[in-house]
């Protein structure tokens, strides 16, 4: 059994528009035959793990369900431990309304308890209305991203985070994001596994989410440059990641030791 547990983003680490990096069957490989522990995580609430698990078979990696943590669950199981049983107004697509569903939450658009606010290729002019006026009249306001835009072979698509800013504009309310970077979806992520920060490392490919969420977490990090954060836009963060590598591929072989002898420690 290795002594490291591994979180890795999806996008941008593992797959980069639909497409698998290149390394990242080997990497998830070594993973399964050292019986080292992992989740892969995305801030994307679109899709249920079952979604997201075909679509990595498509690029050729084979992840279990039970290993893919979304913005969604962790929302879920957020809203679970405040107010079990409670009742929410979503925008939002299958990856929420499933897993809120599966959390014993009842799905409405009369006095809910809270509204939530995911991310959805249709976002509806109608919905956000109602989502507003619901605020205004008390509901508490959960969004599972803050992410501002979305990649899509066009170019960035308007996001979570863009939507809650026009909400919030609205309303004067802020919302209580879930998803990276806030270290509640890395601590719920570890639970999930029964792990521990000490122990345990985040690879991502964006420093404003995956590094900063998994320092303030207090896990070793690891950017990969076949993503968002380039090594020149890492030197503007006043925080730094345990290790900079070009590809998840320089980790093939090396998943038990990653920090050993060889390592670009920044």
């Amino acid at each position: 059994m290795s002594r490291w547990t591994y979180l890795t983003d999806m996008d941008g680490v593992l797959v980069h528009e639909e497409h698998l990096v290149p390394g990242a069957d080997e990497f998830l490989a070594e993973l399964r035959a050292n019986d080292t522990p992992f989740l892969v995580l995305t801030n994307n609430s679109i899709y249920t793990p079952r979604d997201l698990r075909a679509r990595l078979l498509r690029t050729g990696l084979d992840v279990p369900e039970e290993r893919i943590w979304t913005s969604a669950l962790a929302t879920a199981k957020f809203l679970h431990s405040q107010r079990p049983g409670g009742s929410a107004f979503v925008i939002g697509e299958a990856g929420l309304t499933t897993a809120l569903h599966e959390a014993g939450y009842v799905l409405t658009d009369r006095d809910p308890d809270y509204v939530v606010l995911g991310e959805t290729r249709t976002y509806s002019f109608t919905a956000i209305t109602r989502a507003i006026r619901l605020i205004e009249a008390g509901a508490k306001f959960i969004a599972t991203n803050p992410d501002a835009t979305g990649p899509s072979l066009e170019g960035s698509l308007p996001a979570t985070g863009s939507i809650a800013a026009l909400i919030e504009r609205a309303t004067g309310r802020q919302p209580y994001f879930v998803g990276k970077p806030n270290p509640l979806m890395m601590r719920s992520a570890l639970r999930s596994l029964g792990a521990h920060s000490e122990g345990t490392i985040m690879i991502g490919d964006r420093m404003d989410t995956d590094v900063h969420s998994g320092i303030e977490a207090g896990l070793q990090t690891i950017l990969v440059l076949t993503g968002i954060s380039t090594k020149e836009s890492a030197e503007r963060y006043p925080y730094r990641p345990t290790l900079v590598l070009d590809s998840i591929a320089d980790l093939v072989g090396r998943t038990q030791d990653p920090f050993g002898d060889g390592a670009v420690l920044t």
